[in-house]
């Protein structure tokens, strides 16, 4: 792997623990608890789809399922920016080209998805941010 690309993914991988860590603090910070109340109408229930049973949805459900879904995600860019730190020890591995293709596809899906969030400058601004992690991802990939 040549010097500018490794820089590159060290650079990233630091940015991915800061933002990964900071993730895991998102729910209190943007105020999850207000903005899923736990008193108001009831939801409507899952239904399980090809089945007739039903899962009486609660907003306490909705709340600890957004909690769950940002340590997922908390968990997986911190993963995936100590991956990066460490790239020159596993890019050229057998495995290594298709970890950073995951890598590049993780980064397209939250490129793509910013658009939930609004259209902002800022929004696009963060758009092109993540489109530029999974390019870098890519160019690790194929090189």
């Amino acid at each position: 792997m040549d010097a500018a690309l490794s820089a590159a993914l060290r650079l990233a991988g630091v940015f991915a623990v800061g933002l990964g860590t900071l993730h895991f603090f998102f729910p209190r910070l943007l105020d999850f608890r207000a903005a899923i109340p736990v008193d108001g109408p009831p939801l409507r229930p899952l239904r399980l789809p090809g089945t007739r049973l039903a899962y009486a949805t609660t907003r306490g459900d909705v709340h600890g399922i957004a909690w769950v879904m940002n340590h997922c995600v908390s968990y997986t860019i911190l993963s995936i920016g100590v991956a990066d730190i460490l790239a020159a020890r596993w890019i050229a591995t057998p495995h290594g080209r298709l970890l950073a293709a995951w890598i590049a596809g993780f980064y397209a899906v939250r490129a793509a998805s910013q658009r939930y969030l609004g259209r902002r400058r800022g929004d696009w601004l963060v758009t092109a941010a993540f489109a530029a992690l999974g390019v870098l991802h890519l160019l690790a990939a194929v090189r």
